[in-house]
């Protein structure tokens, strides 16, 4: 199963219109979801996702 970026605690959206995602994790900026750039390049799940915590809620 891929992994969704949208619920890790290392994606971001940035200002920029060509790159407008990115991985804190890993340092990059993309077009793609950082997920998808990572198994494309690396033919692995990404190692680095941590699920967002949610407000009020410890995990």
């Amino acid at each position: 199963m891929a992994v969704n970026c949208f619920k890790c605690r290392h994606f971001f959206t940035t200002w920029d219109a060509s790159n407008p995602r990115g991985c804190k994790a890993y340092g990059f900026k993309t077009k793609e979801l950082p997920s998808a750039l990572v198994n494309r390049t690396s033919g692995m799940e990404c190692l680095k996702f941590e699920p967002k915590q949610v407000e009020g809620h410890k995990r």
